[in-house]
């Protein structure tokens, strides 16, 4: 990891890799580790069960990824400023209305609104902005925006934890929509200020840094649907959000089997966060140097390790190793995966192709908790389902070595199947 080279690349794009942080961090508020954290607020407030209130977390993130495919690909058809200020809007709404919400029928459209907004677009806006911007530094560049989520998943799940204390789970994500509107909207608006002419200058310059000397095809998501390559990766590129959605959002239960206080959990997120940004910030040279494809295929290893932590040992502990091996994987997964559709498939179609991606992914966030939830209902222990999916990321790791082997470097990259 070259500190140095991070420094130039920061000099040289500092409001638009910015921008991206910002995009990254924004969506917190859409996020697992966020919403897991008010979970138990909210199913005191209207008495539901775990698996209640997961099928109800299940049915407004299945909404989200239904329609993302849609409203993920607009960013390929509109200014990166006027879509991201949509997204800024829309997410600041989808917390007041969290706020707000009065029954618990309506909380479907609250989680609906939240994951769109901040699971979904907010982060896909700002990855998707960056591969496509950037290509020779591409892994650093995904790297460095990556830091906003990292930062958000560090700080704010225990600043959830003390302000829902202190004044309230309603107060708490009107607080959110406060913040979102009268800070991060504007703070976007001026990070993009010029942002279309300096992409019109760079790509008349032809050359440069971020001008790669041969792209690979330009794929359309059709396309893509026709490449047997991109369901043997998905089991493992949907392993994460499946695996880590299911811990974060029952983490207070966890904790309360293994001993451990509600404090103590969310208050060492920050070892969660920081293995997340140095796996991300190590990972990103490395994937410029030797493609993305060629660091993927180990990145579940640390999260398995971590599950066979929770299966084996009670003592609080080992919170700490257990958070840092689940933001390894993390760390190099949201790194690795965005930088390979755009080695692969190229980046003119970016927004369509991520967007049906993270569509699947969202899927599969929903239903980890829901899973998780039901099986600790029926009275199957944590670490037995810790096991499962142990399982299940071994398996998808055989798989993606598999769809991987002979993986050829985006310079003579194949040309898609008509």
């Amino acid at each position: 990891m070259s500190l140095i080279s991070y420094l130039r690349l920061i000099g040289a794009h500092p409001r638009f890799l910015s921008f991206g942080f910002t995009m990254t961090f924004a969506a917190s508020a859409g996020q697992t580790v966020i919403v897991g954290t008010f979970g138990p607020a909210v199913r005191g407030e209207y008495g539901l069960s775990h698996t209640e209130w997961s099928g109800i977390y299940m049915i407004g993130t299945l909404a989200s990824a239904l329609v993302l495919p849609w409203t993920g690909q607009q960013i390929d058809r509109y200014p990166l400023r006027a879509f991201a200020l949509v997204v800024c809007f829309g997410l600041a709404f989808a917390s007041a209305f969290m706020a707000l919400v009065p029954s618990a029928a309506l909380l479907i459209v609250a989680i609906f609104l939240l994951r769109q907004m901040g699971q979904g677009l907010a982060s896909h806006t700002g990855k998707t902005a960056t591969a496509r911007f950037f290509h020779i530094d591409r892994g650093k560049a995904i790297a460095l925006v990556l830091l906003g989520d990292g930062v958000g998943k560090a700080v704010l799940p225990v600043l959830a934890v003390l302000s829902i204390a202190a004044f309230g789970w309603r107060e708490t994500y009107g607080i959110t929509a406060v913040i979102l509107a009268a800070g991060i909207l504007p703070l976007v608006w001026w990070l993009l200020r010029g942002h279309g002419a300096q992409q019109d200058s760079l790509a008349q310059a032809g050359s440069g840094s971020q001008s790669p000397a041969r792209e690979p095809e330009q794929w359309s998501r059709k396309q893509v649907l026709r490449d047997a390559r991109f369901y043997m990766l998905l089991p493992a590129v949907l392993a994460p959000a499946f695996v880590s959605t299911a811990l974060f959002f029952h983490n207070l239960e966890i904790a309360a089997v293994k001993g451990w206080s509600a404090a103590w959990m969310t208050g060492n997120y920050w070892i969660y966060a920081g293995g997340s940004i140095l796996a991300s910030l190590a990972s990103g040279p490395l994937i410029d140097r030797i493609t993305a494809a060629r660091v993927l295929p180990a990145f579940l290893l640390p999260i398995v390790l971590g599950l066979l932590i929770i299966w084996a040992f009670d003592a609080r502990f080992w919170v700490l190793p257990y958070l840092l091996l689940v933001g390894l994987t993390s760390g190099v997964g949201n790194t690795a995966v965005t930088s390979l559709w755009a080695e692969v498939y190229g980046v003119r179609h970016l927004g369509a192709i991520r967007s049906l991606a993270v569509s699947l992914m969202v899927f599969s966030s929903a239903l980890g908790p829901l899973a998780m939830g039901a099986l600790m209902d029926w009275d199957i222990s944590v670490e037995s389902i810790c096991v499962l999916m142990a399982l299940y990321c071994v398996a998808a790791t055989g798989l993606m070595l598999f769809a991987l082997n002979g993986y050829k470097h985006p310079a003579s990259a194949v040309e898609p199947r008509r």
